[in-house]
């Protein structure tokens, strides 16, 4: 069987790619050898939001007495750790089976099975053989294994977290970027004691440095364990060897560092220095019409751009003209308080020698923000002083990674912080904290 698009790997990229494809009326088949939505709606983004969000009500039904709430008392309080999972897994399977319902509605042919891509665009998928005038690779990215000398710990990978029957007390995760920080803050949340080994020099690489100040001060004042710049050395009884430290260890967690999924193929693909699918700037390969998008080309470990690498591709073999800024597109850390990012860092103004302002505003002036319980955060705007142009903006709130697509919308138009301090925000929002960057930005603050 022929097609236009034929798209191994149905996770966010995939999937968006399948079903922008068949409203474009291109003939389409995604090929996907498990789980319909990937790592990210089967053990990724969705999963481990859905657990983090119990471990943040558990964290804060505490403090209930404080809004007023009587008869709850902490020793009363417990964790049901089979009801988080199994809320979890309710609400992936929905998404899963929205996916497949939206392929077919599309008109999108679901394949099962292992894909292999063979030479002329030929396509094998375990027994049967497809062709396709264009191939999109999408099959996404997994954390590295972790070093031998340390093979005998008791490590689990985030596909087998929701197996487990029980969480013991004694956490030790690996990685430097914001999954890693996220499944801290879950153990921490629900009890346990954690310890943190960002095991390279990039930690929370891409995010501003001031947030990375912010962030490594508060998983201090959490008390959870942070090492920088150091491997485990080996595992024995118990305990984890860690730059000259012995550390508890009853599970460790893998969040290291990503490693490209790349399909068997019996023409090769150029990969880039860290064994990433090499592509243009328009997400092709090596090979003519075949393209990679997602994880498995390096560009991006976030499943929204991802998805933008998708409809991008879809539009371009479609000649649809389409505009794909990698610039202007959100990092968001789901943590408690939230933390979010757009745009240009502090770091990379500079080194582009832009006169650049800084705003800000603190959610502790925040009537919404106040009567939330939330006061922990601030906004920081970061704009160009010539002209105002917003060049980036930072939140930590409750609810900053739903608040900071008003960035995006302001930054993909070049608005100015003129354009952000005439917005009407209803009050009270904790949006308001825009307008008071806004204005803040041309020295007229209204609350601060």
């Amino acid at each position: 069987m022929e097609y236009d698009v034929v798209i191994i790997g149905a996770g966010p990229a995939g999937y968006v790619a399948a079903i922008r494809a068949g409203q474009v009326g291109l003939k389409t088949a995604i090929v996907e050898k498990m789980y319909m939505g990937g790592m990210c709606l089967n053990w990724g983004c969705i999963p481990t939001k859905a657990i983090l969000e119990s471990a943040k009500i558990f964290s804060k039904i505490k403090h209930a007495d404080e809004f007023g709430i009587d008869g709850i008392f902490e020793h009363n309080i417990s964790l049901n750790w089979e009801k988080v999972k199994g809320r979890s897994k309710r609400i992936s399977g929905r998404l899963s089976s929205g996916v497949s319902y939206l392929l077919k509605k599309n008109g999108v042919d679901i394949l099962t099975g292992t894909a292999k891509i063979g030479a002329d665009h030929i396509v094998f998928v375990d027994d049967k053989k497809i062709s396709a005038k264009h191939i999109i690779i999408a099959t996404g990215s997994k954390p590295k294994v972790s070093d031998k000398s340390i093979a005998n710990a008791p490590i689990i990978e985030m596909e087998k977290l929701f197996s487990l029957e029980k969480i013991p007390e004694n956490i030790v995760v690996t990685g430097n970027h914001i999954s890693a920080v996220e499944m801290a803050q879950f153990f921490k949340l629900i009890g346990k004691k954690v310890t943190l080994v960002a095991n390279s020099d990039y930690f929370l690489d891409g995010l501003d440095e001031f947030l990375i100040s912010y962030i490594t001060k508060m998983i201090e004042t959490e008390k959870i364990g942070l090492i920088l710049k150091t491997y485990p050395e080996k595992f024995e009884n118990g305990e984890l060897f860690i730059g000259g430290k012995k550390i508890k260890c009853d599970l460790l967690v893998n969040c290291n560092s990503r490693k490209a999924i790349i399909p068997e193929s019996e023409v090769p693909f150029e990969l880039t220095e860290r064994n990433f699918i090499k592509t243009s700037e328009n997400f092709e390969t090596s090979i003519k019409d075949v393209y990679a998008i997602g994880d498995v080309s390096g560009k991006s470990f976030l499943a929204h751009l991802a998805s933008a690498h998708g409809i991008y591709v879809i539009n371009h073999i479609k000649g649809i003209k389409s505009v794909f800024d990698p610039q202007n597109y959100p990092i968001n850390m789901y943590t408690s308080p939230e933390i979010s990012q757009v745009g240009m860092t502090e770091k990379e103004m500079k080194a582009e020698g832009l006169d650049y302002k800084i705003s800000e505003f603190p959610l502790s002036a925040n009537g919404k923000a106040l009567i939330e319980g939330n006061t922990e955060g601030f906004i920081r705007m970061l704009s160009d002083k010539k002209y105002g142009q917003v060049m980036g903006v930072q939140i930590v709130a409750a609810n900053a990674t739903d608040m900071i697509a008003e960035a995006s919308a302001f930054m993909s138009v070049d608005g100015t912080v003129y354009d952000v301090a005439q917005t009407i925000h209803a009050h009270p929002t904790v949006s308001e904290i825009y307008m008071e960057a806004g204005f803040d930005a041309i020295d007229k603050a209204i609350h601060k």
